[in-house]
């Protein structure tokens, strides 16, 4: 029993060790046989990122894991016979990779600081327009405490 519900998990991991192309022949032939198969194998290709995915090979893990690093070096970037221009090519990978995670840091802490600017502006204008009706009703109080935004 096992192994009939298996069967699904094992299709995906052999079609996603023979790549894109395995997808686009399942999918192609899905539609042929019987094309719901196909339209559902388009939807998963879509849902799952399958189908717009710039990385070597697809696993289950984020594209920045080592599994997924490791994979793309054994597909993509096999030894050329050159043990000198292997370790520059392996070293030169190595950096535009850190290159790249410092710079998805950089950015993440612009929107960071870029979101909390927005946001302080939104709380002092609400803090201006509370300011600007108190001073139109003439400084009556109405009883409540006037609403004060806080910083975070």
């Amino acid at each position: 029993m096992t192994t009939i519900a298996a069967w699904p998990g094992r299709a995906e991991a052999w079609l996603d060790e023979r790549g894109k192309g395995a997808w686009i022949a399942a999918m192609v032939l899905g539609f042929i046989f019987f094309w719901p198969i196909g339209l559902a194998l388009l939807a998963y290709m879509i849902w799952s990122k399958r189908m717009f995915s710039k990385s070597c090979g697809w696993s289950r893990h984020d594209a920045h894991s080592h599994m997924a690093r490791s994979r793309c070096r054994q597909h993509g970037f096999r030894s050329s016979g050159n043990t000198a221009f292997d370790a520059y090519k392996a070293d030169t990978l190595d950096r535009l990779e850190r290159e790249q995670e410092e710079f998805e840091a950089f950015l993440k802490r612009l929107r960071e600081s870029k979101d909390k600017a927005e946001f302080d502006q939104y709380l002092d204008e609400r803090a201006r327009t509370a300011s600007d009706e108190r001073d139109e009703t003439g400084g009556k109080d109405s009883g409540q405490e006037p609403e004060r935004p806080g910083r975070y």
